[in-house]
């Protein structure tokens, strides 16, 4: 008598889905299979630049380890971080957004840079953007950041400084995108740091703001409770906060803490 084979069981899409997701964070946890190790910094957008040159320094001094970073709003990454997120570091743009991820800290966040705020505008300036005032002018379409982001908070205290009433044409979830509308040539200006209008280089022009020295934004860094690595996320801390890390953070515009 002939006998049926069995038929193997398939998983719902959603499980499966699920079942592999696990999959490949427990492979990644755990290297792999070799003797690498990862860990996870959450850093505000405009520390891009900076975090990832001072990674690879780390990497450099920490054979077998493995720098990966999340670059969002501060807002989202606190969250995020708080939420328990298989993290090790959290850098945000200003000290209310990381007091707001107080459960998820490892230790006291420490102050390792600041930043001010400039106008922005596309390199061939099309708008005619001259001075900040220029905002109030029907013909300007400037961009910033959301009023829930540090970038957004320094913003909205630089207008009502400075009594600009003109309406930004949107709002943006962090200055690189805010960077974004004008080389692409969506805005004619945009509110961004120092250091990410010196990072775009002759991508962008740049008009100072009036006052922009009154608002200045700190950068605090800490380790996070979830930490499976808290010996290297603090050792990436030191390295942020030390003499390197305050020489690149120096080079790309960034203030002292």
């Amino acid at each position: 008598m002939l006998r049926r084979s069995r038929r193997p069981r398939v998983l719902p899409t959603a499980v499966a889905v699920a079942v592999l997701a696990l999959a490949g964070s427990v492979l990644s946890g755990c290297g792999g299979g070799d003797d690498s190790t990862t860990i996870t910094v959450l850093a505000a957008s405009s520390l891009t630049g900076t975090f990832t040159e001072l990674g690879k320094e780390f990497e450099d001094q920490h054979p077998g380890v493995t720098v990966k970073f999340a670059f969002d709003s501060s807002a989202t990454l606190a969250q995020q971080a708080t939420q328990g997120a298989p993290a090790d570091v959290l850098a945000t743009a200003d000290a209310s957004t990381m007091a707001s991820a107080r459960q998820a800290q490892g230790g006291s966040p420490q102050t390792f840079a600041t930043n001010t705020m400039v106008l922005a505008t596309p390199a061939d300036n099309p708008g005619h953007v001259q001075a900040f005032a220029d905002l109030d002018k029907p013909s300007v379409k400037y961009v910033m950041c959301v009023p829930t982001a540090p970038c957004g908070i320094v913003g909205q205290a630089l207008l009502k400084q400075d009594h600009i009433t003109g309406k930004p044409v949107s709002q943006e979830v962090d200055v690189k995108s805010v960077l974004a509308k004008l080389t692409e040539g969506e805005a004619d200006a945009g509110l961004v740091y120092v250091t990410d209008a010196t990072a775009a280089g002759d991508q962008v022009g740049t008009v100072p703001i009036p006052g922009a020295a009154q608002q200045v934004t700190s950068y605090p860094i800490v380790t996070l409770a979830q930490s499976k690595n808290a010996d290297l996320a603090q050792q990436f801390v030191d390295l942020v906060i030390g003499s390197t890390g305050q020489q690149v953070l120096g080079k790309a515009g960034f203030g002292k803490p």
